[in-house]
């Protein structure tokens, strides 16, 4: 009897154990597959302002479940934190802008190389790396803004023209420590070459009619005040104006219409070398680069969408279209360094 009551008991055990092992190895089932299933956060840093990035990557989020955190900063310093960082960054994005700024951090050796169709196919040859570090995800144009009460139009012609005599005393430019002068006077060289650039730069500083601006901004200011006729700038800027006072007595004039074309540069972004989520990074840099993000990353700041397939928003589009400049915008890049010495020989500070 006592026999078989422990053998009655011991079954009774063992049943329950394996029921508790199956409960828990079950349960240990479910919490891989919930695991599996989470989705990855992205971090970017990014040199773009978190007004203009945050309803993007926010619209991201509801439409993958893929987390973004952004940190923002200035170029030089998101570089240079990179940089430090090296392996032990979080960060799996650089988006910053100006094509210099990206050819920095790829010369750095931040970015590594993305192979896709997907991008190749949404972002044209000349607005992204030869190397495929860095994408261009959208486009702004460095063009004439001009006072509608005292040029007309016709008067205009070229970026080289400013030099001429006739803008003795009515040019205004901003100051040539920022970027973006630096990657128009880059190109140029590609184009001209250093010493017809250099004799275009000099007469640009022989008709200054103030000292160079801190912003773009400023300088149209300068023109509305009376202080100079026309002046060079992000076409963004004037969209920020425009928006303010649409009654603005500024135009845009697109030069080089009958040669190369207006300036080009972008905003863009690249995987980071140390990536933690690369396979996250490159999807969501993917959907940055289709239309439906497109539409909305460009009209955030009024620039023009770098996919080709995508029209500017009606206010950008009523400034008029254009023939832009062809060259890669790496060259910007490339010739950073030359466009900063030549800037300094021609005394544009």
């Amino acid at each position: 009897m006592k026999q078989l009551t422990r053998t009655l008991i011991g079954g009774l055990l063992a049943g329950t154990t394996g029921l508790l092992l199956a409960a828990c190895s079950d349960s240990g089932d479910q919490g891989q597959a919930e695991q599996t299933e989470a989705k990855p956060t992205v971090t970017v840093y990014s040199a773009r302002a978190e007004h203009l990035i945050q309803p993007i990557f926010e619209r991201y989020t509801e439409e993958t479940g893929v987390k973004v955190r952004f940190i923002t900063d200035s170029a030089g310093a998101l570089i240079q934190r990179l940089k430090a960082e090296g392996s032990n960054t979080p960060a799996d994005l650089l988006l910053t802008v100006d094509a210099g700024n990206l050819w920095q951090a790829s010369q750095e050796g931040l970015f590594q190389p993305v192979e896709s169709e997907v991008l190749e196919r949404n972002i044209p040859d000349h607005l992204q790396a030869d190397n495929n570090d860095w994408f261009g995800l959208s486009v702004r144009a460095r063009t004439i803004v001009y006072s509608t009460e005292r040029v007309d139009p016709s008067e205009l012609s070229t970026y080289e023209a400013l030099a001429d005599d006739q803008w003795q005393g009515r040019l205004c430019l901003r100051t040539a420590k920022k970027v973006y002068n630096q990657s128009l006077v880059a190109t140029m060289i590609n184009t001209l070459g250093e010493e017809t650039t250099e004799e275009i730069v000099s007469g640009w500083v022989d008709n200054l009619a103030t000292a160079p601006h801190s912003n773009d901004t400023s300088a149209m200011e300068a023109v509305l005040a009376g202080q100079c006729d026309v002046t060079l700038v992000n076409t963004y800027y004037f969209g920020r104006l425009q928006k303010e006072n649409p009654e603005v007595k500024l135009a845009i004039f697109w030069p080089n219409q009958d040669g190369r074309g207006v300036h080009v540069n972008v905003s863009g972004a690249g995987l980071t070398k140390h990536a933690k989520q690369p396979e996250a990074a490159q999807a969501l840099l993917e959907w940055l680069s289709s239309p439906e993000a497109q539409e909305q990353f460009a009209e955030a700041n009024q620039e023009y969408p770098a996919n080709g397939s995508v029209e500017p928003s009606d206010f950008v589009a009523a400034w008029g279209d254009f023939k832009a400049d062809s060259v890669n915008v790496e060259s910007a890049g490339r010739l950073q360094s030359d466009a900063i010495k030549l800037m300094d020989r021609a005394g544009y500070r």
